[in-house]
């Protein structure tokens, strides 16, 4: 195992710029019919458009509930979720909507509700949902597990329960120094692990993980580490606490079975022990 001094190392070496590979595809014909061709470009507009509502609302109620505050100024990751969101394009009033939500206002908070799952024999799963018809949404997953090999089980001591901060740095924060800073910070707020997950358009991007209690130490360090792009999310996750052995068929049948679960209209997040 590499210790955390050999990790941190690593890292710092590695930073510099990523090559973001390209890819094309043929492109796919349809008929001739122009109305039916708008129709259909349409409809798959409609449809992610939707997924984006969906993830933006799920984001909110989780930065909110796992910030401790429904309020973006007393919630730094909340407040980043929701400048993420507006520059995305998603209407005030959806946004409004969810933060009313996320604090109990008149439309109902709901109620906070986890499921454990195995599948495929195997495969465990934790489902967070939000929910104001527990019996519906019991039934909903039963319904759901029931068509992709899953059933009801205790896989909780399957998972890593752990705080985790995402946390992009730019070129500047890198050559002014901010990824010793960072770093410092990070460790001695209690910080357990550091990973670059991407080098992304706006700079590098980096996951911390912590213990659960520490989540709010490390948020704090990381905005005040003087980063010009800052913290992208800090919420509790819950991680494999072993390598799953993976093969393409059960990983397909996987994430079928995680693709129903969260297009549900109470699901929040979904965690499996296999790496999706």
């Amino acid at each position: 195992m590499i210790s955390m001094s050999s990790r941190i190392l690593l890292l710092r070496s590695n930073w510099g710029p990523r090559v973001r590979s390209l890819s094309t595809t043929a492109p796919a014909y349809s008929g001739n019919n122009k109305w039916s061709k708008i129709q259909q470009k349409k409809g798959v507009s409609d449809i992610r458009r939707g997924q984006v509502y969906g993830r933006v609302f799920r984001d909110i109620m989780i930065t909110a509930r796992h910030g401790g505050s429904a309020d973006p100024e007393k919630n730094i990751a909340l407040f980043n979720v929701i400048k993420k969101a507006r520059a995305g394009g998603v209407p005030k009033a959806n946004i409004e909507s969810a933060l009313q939500k996320a604090a109990g206002g008149k439309e109902g908070a709901g109620q906070l509700t986890t499921y454990e799952a195995l599948a495929h024999g195997s495969v465990g799963l934790i489902i967070e949902c939000l929910t104001d018809n527990g019996n519906r949404t019991l039934h909903q997953m039963r319904e759901i597990f029931s068509d992709h090999n899953a059933r009801f089980a205790t896989v909780m001591f399957m998972f890593r329960h752990r705080g985790r901060a995402r946390v992009v740095l730019s070129e500047q924060d890198v050559a002014g120094g901010g990824v010793d800073r960072l770093f410092d910070k990070a460790l001695a707020a209690g910080a357990e692990d550091f990973d670059q997950v991407t080098g992304t358009d706006q700079g590098v991007e980096v996951e911390i993980t912590c213990a659960p209690k520490a989540l709010g130490r490390i948020t704090e360090a990381v905005t005040q580490s003087g980063l010009s792009q800052g913290l992208l999310s800090s919420e509790l996750v819950y991680l494999p606490a072993e390598d799953a052995v993976e093969d393409a068929e059960r990983v397909s049948g996987i994430k079928e079975l995680v693709t129903d679960l969260e297009e549900n209209e109470g699901t929040l997040r979904v965690w499996t022990t296999l790496n999706l």
